[in-house]
């Protein structure tokens, strides 16, 4: 009998119409992700008139909401490495979905947000795992890449979001906006069915025959012997997911420092998501100009991903990451004092690579910098520590809209945290990355054992 380490044998495989399959679905739940985070951003500057809503009080409800996300991302993240992240992506969709088309039945400010703070619960939980997923299930010589194409998804929600809002507010108001979610509802069967369980998930739970089924559909030319057993991995008790296993093994200074790009990153990306419409009206621009601002935003992140994501491959994180956090500051501050309308688009688009993109390049680093039996825990908790940074964002933003401060002031105290999250990008140690560590003390590939 032979004893063999699943995950070492699907990296063998190359890209074909599994993989497709797969990553397609993935990315599927990251559009409708995108979306349900951007939505408000869309609607604010018509529910703050509708309800008669301070800037104060429509950057509060978009706080509590990432509230909700924190809480998501803490308890599924660390659910996720014990049930799976399978499991835990389909719960974590059914709740955004289902809570998100019931705000569109809102009436008031507390149903609203009640709604909204329960579907951020979902939101919280989407992110790390279906990072997790990718990570674990796509080809190891383009994994980069796919991470960061299935994030672009992201974006094209968020897009997505600006340009039906465009059509869709003036005639028919802001609800239906809020209903198109439940499309996700409809597609979790195919969700159910495309997407597998972690390999090593299923090797705890001794299911064999479905490592077999998988494995068999990635490396179709692939020879497996019936007899082969697939082995769990050995977790040591200090390795087993927790908190304190992302501090172990010299791991804990660069915790913290993603934690703090982590932060920084959501303080970008809320500010833009729910202030960037009501901002550049401020700066002049009309509803309808504005919301295309918020597409062009998220282009800037489409190509940000794509590109970062190959450039990532050859150069490595950092060559990548610190730049583009620090051009997203010089743009913020350029894009307050601008007056031509090309040029404020360029440097919007440069604002959502160094944001929205940001976010998304940010996985492949995190995912990983940790070893797969606490993948999920380690992405999760930095979503988690990060999206404290979405909870400060909208609330700060309107505190200093209500300050009467110009539109340059609130642009350059955006800006400031991009310059921050560029100095701890700088200072990950990417030596004592999993990455790093394995590719000098290669595992192998498999044991022998006689029965």
């Amino acid at each position: 009998m032979k004893t063999l380490n699943a995950n070492e044998i699907y990296d063998k495989g190359i890209f074909n119409r599994y993989h497709f399959n797969l990553l397609f679905w993935l990315f599927v739940i990251i559009i409708f992700d995108g979306y349900d985070t951007a939505i408000y951003g869309a609607v604010v500057p018509i529910l703050m008139e509708e309800w008669s809503l301070t800037p104060v009080e429509a950057g509060a409800i978009g706080s509590y909401t990432v509230m909700g996300t924190v809480a998501g991302a803490f308890i599924f993240g660390l659910m996720a490495d014990k049930i799976g992240p399978k499991k835990v992506t389909m719960i974590s969709v059914l709740i955004f979905s289902v809570f998100t088309v019931l705000a569109g039945f809102a009436n008031d400010p507390g149903m609203f947000t009640a709604c909204r703070v329960i579907a951020g619960l979902g939101l919280g939980g989407v992110m790390p795992n279906v990072v997790a997923l990718t990570t674990e299930f796509a080809p190891k010589k383009m994994r980069n890449a796919m991470i960061a194409i299935v994030f672009c998804g992201y974006s094209v929600g968020s897009m997505t979001v600006a340009l039906v809002g465009k059509s869709i507010i003036g005639t028919m108001g802001w609800q239906p906006l809020y209903w198109l979610a439940g499309i996700m509802l409809l597609i979790m069967p195919f969700l159910l069915k495309s997407i597998p369980e972690s390999l090593q998930v299923l090797a705890r739970q001794d299911k064999q025959e479905k490592i077999r089924t998988i494995l068999k559909k990635a490396i179709p030319n692939h020879s497996l012997d019936d007899s082969i057993i697939f082995e769990k991995i050995a977790v040591q008790k200090q390795q087993k997911s927790s908190i304190g296993s992302l501090f172990s093994n010299k791991r804990g200074f660069t915790t913290l420092m993603l934690w703090i790009t982590s932060f920084c990153c959501f303080i970008l990306i809320y500010a833009m998501n729910t202030w960037l419409t009501k901002l550049m009206m401020q700066a002049g621009y009309q509803l309808d100009s504005s919301l295309l601002f918020l597409a062009v935003l998220n282009v800037g992140a489409i190509i940000a991903v794509i590109a970062g994501g190959a450039l990532m491959e050859k150069y490595g994180f950092k060559k990548v990451l610190v730049p583009l956090y620090l051009l997203g500051s010089i743009a913020l501050v350029f894009i307050s004092v601008t007056e031509n309308i090309v040029l404020a688009y360029v440097l919007v688009a440069i604002i959502g690579a160094a944001s929205i993109g940001m976010h998304c390049l940010m996985f492949p680093l995190a995912a990983q910098y940790y070893p797969p039996e606490m993948r999920s825990t380690g992405v999760g908790v930095m979503m988690a520590f990060g999206r404290i940074g979405g909870i400060v964002s909208p609330t700060l933003i309107g505190m200093l809209m209500a300050l009467n401060l110009t539109v340059q002031m609130n642009f350059m105290v955006i800006a400031i945290a991009g310059v921050i999250g560029s100095i701890a990008v700088l200072l990950v140690q990417e030596k004592y990355a999993y990455y790093a560590v394995s590719e000098k003390q290669p595992v192998q590939s498999g044991k022998a054992a006689n029965s």
